[in-house]
């Protein structure tokens, strides 16, 4: 079972205290970009929250009450002009942002179950729009709120650099998120704007479950890790706050893989 959000401590100040985070992609308790949202909060950040859709919003707005989130905004992707409708609230409210968290993939289900040969044209770019495209668009109106740096974030997963079986088309789609990542960090960094992919081992999201024999995976993982773990959203979202701090100021373009060790196994 999740931990519920755990309240700002009252003692010394905090090292996100002051800094001010948009967190996307939470669909429920289950999500990764929950257990980011509540150790952003854990460590002082005040929060900007999205949810994707009205049938969303129950399951979103008592998270976003959780961690005193000031701003509950929609954001659906494949809606135009919903992301800068975000950015222009955040703006007009905070005029400053100090880190994002992009935590949003998408792939129609009949190309993530078939073979990425056969996937379909509008499918692939549908999955580049949502999954990569969007954290390229985040970044360039980001940009101009992080006068005094800032950090960025996105989520990946192992299989863009494996093979991994019934990944399939999200494979490649990460596999260039991973790359923009380092472009992004190359071109934003003079401006102290760190970029970071965040690679969890496999987890039981409402994301997963349209990858077919998951359980499996996660089987495997469990057996083969390192540390014989599997990953909670609360180890992502405490590794992924720590890198928002100051003491991460220099770590910047990298994947970052936070899956027990299992990456590093045949």
């Amino acid at each position: 079972m999740n931990s519920p959000a755990p309240a700002p401590s009252s003692g010394a100040a905090l090292p996100l205290a002051g800094k001010r985070g948009l967190v996307t992609g939470i669909a429920n308790a289950d999500s990764i970009a929950w257990g980011c949202a509540k150790a952003f909060r854990a460590m002082g950040a005040e929060l900007a929250v999205t949810y994707l859709n009205d049938k969303a919003l129950p399951h979103v707005e008592p998270l976003a009450r959780q961690v005193d989130a000031p701003l509950l905004m929609p954001l659906n992707l494949l809606n135009d002009g919903e992301l800068e409708a975000v950015f222009d609230r955040i703006t007009a409210e905070w005029g400053q942002l100090d880190f994002v968290l992009h935590s949003i993939a998408f792939a129609p289900r009949a190309d993530l179950h078939g073979r990425v040969t056969d996937c379909s044209r509008e499918g692939f770019l549908q999955a580049m729009d949502v999954s990569c495209w969007s954290f390229i668009r985040m970044a360039k109106l980001a940009e101009p709120l992080m006068k005094k740096g800032g950090a960025l974030f996105c989520m990946s997963y192992y299989g863009s650099q494996m093979v991994v079986e019934h990944y399939n088309m999200m494979g490649p789609v990460k596999a260039a998120l991973e790359s923009a990542t380092r472009y992004l960090a190359a071109e934003l960094g003079p401006q102290g704007i760190r970029v970071h992919a965040i690679s969890p081992g496999p987890l039981k999201t409402r994301a997963a479950s349209g990858i077919a024999e998951f359980d499996a995976l996660l089987d495997r993982a469990q057996s083969k890790a390192p540390a014989r773990s599997l990953v909670s959203i609360d180890d992502v979202g405490e590794a992924t706050a720590w890198l928002a701090t100051d003491a991460a100021r220099l770590m910047t373009g990298q994947t970052l893989y936070i899956d027990g060790g299992y990456h590093i196994i045949d």
